[in-house]
């Protein structure tokens, strides 16, 4: 299974395809490493999503799971950029309990890429398995909500017209 590893703000990551599509996202070194065109991409948009320069994600996943872990990493999936669930909410739309989403959660074969990250519990923060554990999701949380609160990036000055460029030599 080609791998891809690469270093990030959370520590290294490693990317893993399977037939074409994601199969996991692991903290730390893989073993075997494999600059295909996917792992390259999947590469690439995580560091852009950590830099605050992506929103949204558009690589083929397939992570390996139940029927029911793929609803509930579907619903997950469905969770707008800066926005949180509790896992009631998930419970919800997915079926089960909380618990069960929670579980779910943690059997995450693909963080940050299906946000795991961005279901809380219903009382504070809940729980994170990924990388630093609840360090992590409170960095990805505030990436989120920091890049949100920034707003769209201003507009660029207007050009002056050839013409119109001021030179500096007027009194």
């Amino acid at each position: 299974m080609p791998q891809l590893s690469f270093h990030t703000p959370l520590g290294p990551l490693t990317v893993s395809e399977e037939d074409g599509a994601l199969v996991a996202l692991d903290w730390g070194w893989g073993r075997d490493q494999a600059e295909t065109p996917l792992l390259v991409r999947a590469r690439d948009q995580v560091q852009d999503y950590l830099d605050g320069d992506r929103t949204t994600f558009d690589l083929p996943l397939a992570p390996h799971g139940t029927p029911y872990r793929q609803r509930v990493w579907a619903a997950l999936r469905a969770i707008p950029y800066g926005e949180t669930r509790t896992y009631l909410d998930i419970a919800g739309s997915a079926g089960g309990v909380a618990r069960s989403v929670g579980q779910a959660n943690g059997c995450n074969p693909l963080p940050i890429l299906i946000p795991c990250h961005r279901v809380v519990a219903t009382g504070g923060i809940g729980g994170y398995t990924g990388g630093d554990g609840l360090n992590t999701k409170r960095f990805l949380l505030a990436l989120e909500a920091r890049i949100l609160a920034a707003g769209p990036p201003p507009a660029a000055p207007p050009a002056f017209p050839p013409h119109a460029a001021p030179t500096g030599d007027r009194p």
